[in-house]
């Protein structure tokens, strides 16, 4: 998901292969992790996304370059929790009262680049709210989770392993040098491949779940070309270095973020907001 800076040199092949491998084995380790966290929900889930929400908001204001400020990032940290707790009690009303009053609070306080520390801020707080929603129906929630789960999942492998075999033209050269639409075309059919595997399974409908299915790989694409630009414009190439041959979280979660945001909004608009889940999945 991470594109590499124009102006470098591309890496040797026993580069890419190590950072294939690298990816690999950090996947191996991580995904299982998630998926067990997602179907036991509960306090379990809610740890992971605010703990993962955390760091989404400590690496971008890192990228923006708003740190060291330990008071935008102590407050910034203290609305996320405050969130997250809200969220645990059942208050989803009280989890965007409280994130919204953060975005602005850190719109304040920051001394500079506030526009981008509040965006950062939204953005993880954002992040944390839809994943929760999400699985928060007891039935539903934890297929629809993996449903978008999946869909970014196959995106990114579908479009990674696309663009390197048929390469062609870029899809966006000044924002993300390396991406090709051929890469764009290989995830979005692999999308589609995950949707119509839940159909097989009696896991929803055909057609819907084919169109949420190109819906939510676009989405999972524009957040990754979102976060590149981001970085391009401040001159980063990763977010950070935390998770082996990925980067940092924003470089893993990019298109997650963008995919559940708008998944949980479309399960808000069919069922409300304690039926995000089978808004997603039941048509």
């Amino acid at each position: 998901m991470t594109g590499v800076d124009g102006n470098q040199a591309p890496n040797p092949a026993g580069a890419d292969s190590r950072n294939l491998v690298a990816r690999i084995l950090a996947a191996l380790v991580l995904v299982p992790v998630a998926i067990a966290l997602a179907y036991a929900g509960g306090w379990f889930w809610l740890g992971l996304v605010a703990l993962a929400a955390i760091g989404l908001d400590v690496e971008w204001l890192m990228i923006v370059g708003a740190v060291p400020r330990r008071r935008v990032l102590g407050f910034s940290v203290a609305a996320l929790v405050l969130a997250a707790a809200a969220l645990a009690t059942g208050r989803i009303d009280l989890s965007f009262a409280v994130a919204a009053l953060g975005v602005l609070g850190v719109a304040v306080i920051a001394r500079e680049r506030r526009g981008w520390v509040a965006l950062g801020l939204c953005y993880a707080a954002a992040a944390l709210i839809a994943s929760v929603l999400v699985r928060l129906d007891p039935v539903w929630g934890f297929p629809a989770l993996m449903l978008i789960l999946l869909i970014v999942w196959a995106t990114d492998i579908g479009g990674y392993f696309a663009g390197r075999a048929l390469g062609g033209p870029k899809l966006w050269p000044r924002v993300s040098p390396k991406k090709t639409w051929a890469g764009a075309i290989g995830g979005f059919v692999a999308s589609l491949a995950v949707a119509a595997g839940f159909a097989a399974f009696g896991l929803g409908r055909t057609v819907p779940l084919l169109l949420l299915a190109a819906v939510l790989s676009c989405a999972s694409q524009l957040g990754d070309l979102f976060e590149s630009a981001v970085k391009r414009t401040f001159g980063v190439k990763d977010s950070s270095h935390i998770i082996p041959g990925h980067g940092g979280l924003l470089d893993r979660l990019d298109g997650f973020v963008f995919a559940v945001v708008l998944g949980s909004l479309i399960g808000f608009l069919r069922h409300g907001a304690d039926g995000v889940g089978r808004g997603l999945m039941v048509w």
